[in-house]
């Protein structure tokens, strides 16, 4: 049962701004509280996500209308405190988001009824050698354009200082944690550390450290593997380093990836799933690894990931297939009930329902 409400609209969107009055009158019919969260005006900043938390009353349910980065945007919030995330798309196919803006309420009714499931994603955590800052002036400069960025995220309660483990930072990537340059005519110099061991000293344009739901993102663009949103695992991939070794390591969610700026470097940007969240210095460093807490996505019916893949991407069919004609979308022996030895199998739907 739905107790609350927390709205994230995609205010640039004429769709998603009547689709939130929709949302807001199918809550006031069933007397749940909605507050819209992540909003601001030019001339303020952004809240952190526990602070929007707070503001909006612990809601158990955040819906985002707008696509993967309002979703993203919803996300960093609702992870704060277990609530489930149900996203809204604007006509996109999107990785993240699950329904139309048209079947807004019947999703809603399924949330509240119990006909949908939750299922969940893998996010990242950090720590550091400092609290992160933001100098002046660097912000408006790699921000130009775009709203007011969110604050360096809040040391954990749980950090201790002078104890060499850094400290705890309040944060939640679903999709990753990046380092990167600042100086156009410098690279980042770093040593890369899996599961305290050095793996090599990169010079790069960046580093991008990815959960599988980042992996078709910003990881997937510097050449990295795409992976199922179904496993547990850490892409490390960098981005046009200046070395042989330039592929992605994929490491287990135990294995914690520290990053350490060298002492000749630039400063390096760190960003969490797209915003920028600090400056670090040489001699800095951050660790990154999978967190204790993952993200709760609503779901109507089974994910299917790979044929969003094939949509997303616009895959086409290699040209010397095109004799055999088109392949069937989905690979199903039969009609007859599943064999005991695949049971345990993640597998589509019967022929007679999968169309």
């Amino acid at each position: 049962m739905v107790e609350r409400i927390g709205l994230v609209v995609h205010q640039g969107r004429e769709v998603a701004v009547r689709t939130a009055v929709t949302v807001r009158a199918w809550a006031e019919k069933h007397r749940i509280g909605c507050t819209d969260i992540d909003v601001w005006k030019d001339h303020e900043g952004r809240r952190s996500g526990m602070a929007e938390l707070h503001h909006a009353g612990d809601p158990d349910l955040v819906v985002t209308l707008g696509g993967d980065g309002t979703f993203l945007r919803g996300a960093r919030i609702a992870a704060k405190n277990d609530a489930a995330v149900l996203g809204v798309d604007l006509g996109k196919v999107g990785f993240l988001t699950e329904v139309a803006c048209k079947d807004v309420e019947a999703a809603l009714e399924a949330v509240q009824h119990g006909g949908a499931t939750i299922e969940e994603r893998m996010t990242l955590t950090m720590r550091a050698s400092r609290a992160l800052e933001i100098p002046d002036g660097i912000e408006s400069l790699l921000r130009y354009g775009h709203g007011p960025s969110l604050p360096p995220p809040a040391v954990r309660p749980e950090s201790t200082e002078g104890n060499g483990w850094g400290l705890a930072l309040d944060v939640t990537a679903l999709n990753d944690v990046v380092l990167e340059k600042l100086a156009r005519d410098h690279q980042v110099a770093l040593g890369v550390y899996l599961a305290g061991r050095l793996l090599a000293s990169y010079s790069a344009d960046a580093v991008i450290v990815a959960t599988p739901t980042g992996s078709t993102a910003y990881s997937f663009a510097a050449g990295g593997p795409i992976l199922s949103p179904n496993t547990n695992a850490i892409v490390f991939t960098p981005v046009a380093p200046h070395m042989t070794f330039n592929r992605s390591v994929i490491a287990a969610p135990d294995e914690p990836i520290a990053l350490r700026v060298l002492p000749h470097s630039g400063q390096a940007a760190v960003s969490i799933d797209g915003q920028l969240r600090g400056v670090l210095d040489p001699g800095d460093w951050i660790g990154v690894y999978g967190s204790a807490r993952p993200l709760r996505l609503v779901r109507l019916r089974p994910t299917d990931f790979y044929g969003r893949l094939r949509d997303r991407f616009r895959l086409t069919d290699a040209p010397a297939t095109g004799v055999d004609g088109e392949s069937d979308a989905f690979f199903l022996p039969g009609d007859s009930p599943v064999p005991p030895d695949l049971a345990h199998l993640r597998l589509p739907p019967p022929a007679s329902d999968a169309r």
